[in-house]
């Protein structure tokens, strides 16, 4: 398992030497002022920062002002290192963003115990934000989360005047597999497609399990014509694909699918986007199924 990242930012080296003894399990970047640590947290994947009050130029209020301002590393836990033990600066130290605070009469097992507790919690939060972002069966996102991520990567296509499209696509007569075969076997079905999905995406793709036997996957960098590629692969990989089950039972499935391109010059452009693409779907679903409409 990968060693969680600790950044210590203080101004003294004696303190430094100390907390990187204490903590010699963790992988632990040093700083000895804000502005380096910002730029630190930057470049780097921090877990957790143990933050010195008192320094020069930038003190530690302001970093973790900062730090708590930017969504980016909001969520990152801040340990306040301080000589500081009167109430109105540990007081300041908790309306900032920090988490906990420890002396610089450092106790090892206390500073371990401390600094293990807030892992574990961020631990907990990031598990609570997976569950929250994506879909129990197929591990896919779900739609909640496709809302969020959709609006950033229009934000961003608008910025680097790159194209996006959208594909939606449905299991065909996903009923009648349920209904025939039994639901544990349609839920099988739809991990297959989660499965099939997921091996043909790009890195930068988006694939979300949308709605029951539903999926939208949305394309960024990509132009119409490169999802009508894309869509017509994943028609292709569905109807050649076998469902193996026990007792040598086996099970074919196909898909119909939609595609459309995303304008990011008009307003609520995924939401268009949808439109369209469902209105394809639709099409390819009356017009025989196992096909891609545009």
């Amino acid at each position: 398992m990968k060693k969680k990242t600790i950044l210590i930012v203080d101004d003294t080296i004696a303190i430094l030497n100390i907390l990187n003894d204490i903590l010699e399990d963790y992988d632990v970047i040093d700083a000895t002022n804000g502005e380096d640590a910002l730029q630190i947290i930057e470049e780097e994947n921090i877990d957790l920062i143990l933050l010195d009050i008192v320094m020069p130029n930038m003190d530690g209020y302001e970093v973790c002002s900062r730090l708590k301002a930017n969504k980016q590393t909001a969520d990152i836990p801040v340990i306040f290192i301080t000589a500081k033990t009167d109430e109105d600066s540990i007081a300041k130290a908790y309306e900032v963003g920090g988490a906990d605070f420890v002396t610089k009469l450092i106790k090892p097992r206390e500073l371990l115990s401390r600094v293990k507790k807030e892992l574990k919690m961020q631990d907990m939060v990031e598990e609570l934000k997976l569950l929250a972002s994506t879909d129990p069966m197929t591990k896919l996102y779900n739609r909640r989360y496709f809302s969020k991520i959709s609006e950033y990567t229009v934000n961003l296509a608008k910025r680097d005047e790159k194209d996006i499209s959208i594909v939606i696509l449905d299991i065909d007569d996903f009923k009648h597999i349920n209904d025939t075969y039994g639901h544990h076997i349609g839920d099988e079905v739809i991990i297959s497609l989660a499965n099939i999905l997921l091996k043909n995406k790009r890195k930068s793709d988006i694939v979300c399990r949308y709605g029951g036997e539903e999926f939208v996957l949305l394309l960024p960098n990509t132009s119409f014509e490169g999802a009508k590629i894309v869509a017509q692969k994943l028609q292709q990989d569905t109807e050649q694909f076998v469902l193996e089950l026990a007792d040598n039972f086996k099970i074919n499935f196909t898909i119909s699918l939609g595609v459309a391109y995303v304008d990011i010059t008009q307003p609520r452009a995924i939401e268009v986007a949808i439109k369209y693409a469902d209105e394809a779907l639709y099409r390819a679903k009356n017009s025989g199924k196992n096909k891609v409409c545009y």
